[in-house]
């Protein structure tokens, strides 16, 4: 197994196309298009909207989001076709969070132009009703498929998934969340319940994959590895066949190229994170002709 995860890994990371070698002869006439799609990603951003004072420690001076927005414009003056997405912990730990609550994060977000993120822990710090009143301030959706609501004042508020459409791709894209009982006091949560993701994940597929998607990716803030059998992305991957991208949270795990892993049928599953603290934007850049995947990746480091 670890073999052939390992060549899959290089294959896939190096940017190798696999099946998008040229067809010769008359039958080169006929090649389907090859489709393009750039995904970018954060997390675990935790209310740093400017960068970290240059105080001569080892994050001094990294991260801000407008140097983001400055990178962001720029790969979309580049590339087509880009979705832009974010696995949660956007609230707390800068006081731009305890004067204005999340105001300033998720407006900025919008600005950015933000398909849209998924829940964290952190995101409940203000309880329900202070997540609520930063909802208006957020131009894209939160997205999150094991978490009920529905005996609290979000009840509605929010979806399980969503398919984006990009360059003839049909892309779905749900959410998963931690377990905040024993992370986060109960009356932050109130009588929100959590689900099994593994169960969960394994619904969402199996309508994303009826709903016809090219390309199946989780928004995860379950954290990226435990020494433990505790439910991980990396756990997730193994368990639930059909997830092409997990992009991950909670942990703040610093990967340099995505983790792949091979699932119960066969196929593979990409896990991603971006570090913390918007000192990093992940990207992964895929190639679709004929139903026939490959993927590249970069950390982008703000600095």
């Amino acid at each position: 197994m670890s073999s052939r995860r390992d060549f899959i890994k290089q294959t896939l990371i190096s940017g190798a196309a696999i099946g998008l070698t040229g067809i010769s002869g008359v039958e080169s006439l006929a090649k389907p298009k090859i489709q393009k799609l750039t995904i970018l990603h954060t997390n675990d951003m935790h209310s740093r909207v400017e960068p970290f004072p240059l105080d001569g420690t080892a994050n001094a001076g990294k991260g801000g989001m407008a140097r983001r927005a400055a990178l962001i414009k720029q790969i979309r003056q580049e590339e087509e076709h880009i979705l832009l997405f974010d696995s949660g912990d956007i609230f707390q730990g800068t006081p731009y969070f305890n004067m204005y609550g999340g105001e300033v994060e998720f407006k900025l977000m919008s600005q950015m132009g933000y398909d849209a993120a998924t829940l964290g822990n952190h995101d409940f710090d203000n309880g329900l009703i202070g997540l609520e009143n930063q909802l208006p301030n957020a131009s894209f959706p939160f997205l999150i498929a094991n978490y009920d609501f529905t005996q609290t004042r979000l009840n509605g508020r929010f979806e399980p998934y969503k398919i984006f459409e990009k360059g003839g791709l049909r892309i779905g894209v749900f959410g998963l969340g931690i377990e905040l009982e024993g992370l986060v006091p109960y009356d932050a949560f109130e009588q929100t319940k959590y689900l099994d993701p593994v169960a969960v994940a394994k619904e969402m597929v199996q309508e994303l994959r009826q709903k016809k998607c090219d390309l199946i990716v989780c928004l995860s803030h379950l954290g990226y590895k435990y020494g433990s059998s505790k439910i991980s992305d990396t756990v997730l991957a193994q368990q639930v066949a059909g997830i092409d991208l997990i992009l991950g949270g909670h942990t703040h795990t610093f990967l340099d190229q995505p983790d792949i892993y091979v699932d119960s049928e066969g196929g593979t599953t990409m896990v991603n994170q971006a570090g913390w603290a918007g000192m990093r934007v992940g990207r992964i850049d895929f190639e679709i002709e004929n139903r026939k995947k490959s993927a590249k990746s970069s950390a982008l480091d703000i600095k």
